[in-house]
């Protein structure tokens, strides 16, 4: 079965990414307002009305801000796990009881879709990414987390689409107007990763056999994307792996629509 993947919004302010599969669509995050997701879906002709679920990777307001506003308007269920409810539900306001749908850290399903969660290093109460499959086909989602661990990658294996972050250049963020101790929580490993980390993390999903590889929640002020991209694929190709042949590798749209990719096995 075909995988509509498509990242809305991915930036340090705003995250949401629409799923699609058969006759089930899903947004992972709603980080922007319930009126930029309309208008985010409208230019991939998607209609707010058959959202079939919200899943949400952590509590963050770059990653929840819209939830409550389109779960109360398009009566969609919102799927997040109880330590995560627990430290966002005074945030998005209040939910339909029937729309708060706790889930753990096991595969569940919505409609075609099976998705599984994968648990991250970010300080956040439980923070997740999701690897979403309809038969045979993969896509996950891999932000807001300041190391990438084994089990991770065995998680991602065979996406044939990987939403990974790229968040910061280190020697930008050391030089720039950051806070200290701001600065210290995105480089620790409960923060953000950097160009280099997510070149590693490239390079080891293309051993984990992903073949498409979108860099995203890059930051405005502690990175640029031509840098980002230009670090990872030269680490990549240092390797000895060809990013025009094996593995392709782009970078996601801050504040607008990346595009429409398709996963099919």
């Amino acid at each position: 079965m075909e995988i509509r993947f498509a990242p809305l919004y991915s930036s340090s302010s705003g995250n949401s990414t629409f799923i699609g599969a058969g006759d089930t669509r899903i947004l992972v995050d709603a980080g922007v307002t319930g009126k930029n997701i309309e208008q985010a879906l409208n230019t991939i002709n998607e209609d707010p009305h058959g959202i079939s679920g919200i899943l949400v990777t952590h509590e963050h307001s770059d990653h929840i801000k819209g939830i409550g506003v389109l779960s109360r308007k398009y009566d969609i269920p919102v799927y997040a796990n109880a330590l995560t409810w627990e430290a966002m539900e005074d945030k998005i306001g209040d939910i339909s009881l029937r729309n708060i749908r706790v889930v753990d850290k096991t595969e569940f399903y919505i409609g075609d879709m099976c998705i599984l969660p994968v648990e991250l290093s970010h300080d956040a109460a439980d923070p997740v990414g999701y690897s979403v499959m309809a038969g045979k086909s993969k896509v996950s989602i891999l932000t807001d987390t300041g190391k990438v661990t084994a089990r991770m990658l065995d998680r991602l294996e065979r996406s044939q689409v990987v939403l990974l972050e790229a968040n910061h250049d280190v020697n930008m963020l050391k030089n720039g107007p950051y806070p200290q101790a701001l600065k210290q929580r995105i480089l620790s490993n409960h923060g953000h990763l950097s160009n280099m980390s997510a070149a590693a993390a490239a390079l080891e999903l293309y051993r984990k056999n992903v073949r498409e590889i979108i860099l995203g929640h890059i930051s405005s002020h502690n990175n640029i994307k031509e840098l980002a991209l230009r670090t990872v694929k030269a680490y990549v190709e240092s390797q000895g792996v060809d990013t025009e042949s094996e593995v392709e590798i782009v970078t996601a749209n801050r504040k607008s629509v990346t595009g429409m990719y398709l996963a099919e096995a």
